[in-house]
């Protein structure tokens, strides 16, 4: 056997291990997604999205109370989180780029990323549930926001540094001053990669449980109280799942499809921003 015979069969067996892995992955991405699809779009209808729950054994009633405290609590978390990673972000790429502040930013945003959420949870359950008394909506926005924040804070910052630095040189030859360059164009060239991290950051924290646990917690009745403890699909789904009824097993199925649908949608959304941005390339 020579050289190359040898390459191409070690080539041929690392390609089907590649294809085989990858088969496999889809075949349970599909799996869940079907699955997901079957059993929960049969509760989802009119009820489901106008109603609220109905009395613990009886069946019918709706998650409405469920879906907008949780568009409630994901859109404060984003008005907070969003400001303060693209901030941030800005700060590390145009203000400190290089320095020891920035890698050290750097490591503990990374870190941050990968900190089980239930450590979150706790936190804030720690800072703001346990001294004020009580749960709230406002812990657990402030909860997702602690988690969406260095997923845009590092999108920003790797967005912001893939803008050659000539663009900024030739503004500032101009006069523009360090502000309206940020603004004018570094914002401007990195726009869609930063967009479309803010996606992905709003899709990390919608599917999220743990945190509002401790945090929101769940509420059985509709409330725009963000003072209060406030019902949420998510924590929904897990009590829903592990009770004993039949018609909260199909409601907990309907708003997980729900939550599978806005992901994908926010998915696409971003993808569809590249391509738009970018073209073919």
């Amino acid at each position: 056997m020579n050289i190359i015979t040898s390459r191409k069969i070690k080539s041929f067996l690392v390609l089907s291990l590649c294809v085989g892995a990858t088969l496999l992955g889809f075949f349970w991405l599909f799996f869940i997604l079907i699955d997901v699809i079957v059993q929960g779009v049969g509760a989802l209808g009119p009820d489901f999205f106008f109603n609220d729950p109905a009395p613990v054994g009886m069946a019918g009633g709706g998650l409405r109370n469920a879906l907008i405290g949780q568009l409630i609590i994901v859109l404060v978390a984003t008005l907070i989180g969003v400001p303060v990673g693209l901030l941030g972000g800005t700060f590390i790429a145009e203000y400190c780029r290089g320095t020891s502040y920035a890698r050290v930013i750097g490591v503990l945003s990374d870190t941050m990323v990968s900190v089980p959420s239930i450590v979150v949870g706790t936190f804030i359950y720690a800072i703001l549930v346990k001294p004020l008394g009580h749960f709230s909506g406002w812990a657990g926005s402030v909860a997702l926001a602690v988690i969406m924040i260095p997923v845009v804070l590092r999108t920003t910052e790797d967005m912001l540094k893939l803008v050659p630095w000539s663009l900024r040189e030739a503004a500032f030859a101009l006069g523009a001053p360090t502000y309206k360059v940020i603004f004018k164009v570094t914002y401007r060239g990195a726009s869609a990669g930063i967009l479309t991290g803010i996606l992905l950051a709003i899709s990390r924290i919608v599917g999220e449980t743990a945190p509002l646990l401790f945090t929101s917690f769940n509420s059985p009745y509709f409330s725009t109280n963000m003072n209060e403890p406030m019902a949420s699909l998510t924590v929904t789904i897990f009590q829903y799942a592990m009770g004993p009824y039949a018609s909260w097993h199909a409601q907990a199925w309907a708003a997980s499809l729900l939550i599978a649908l806005f992901i994908l949608g926010l998915t696409l959304t971003g993808r569809f921003i590249i391509r738009w941005k970018y073209g073919e390339r």
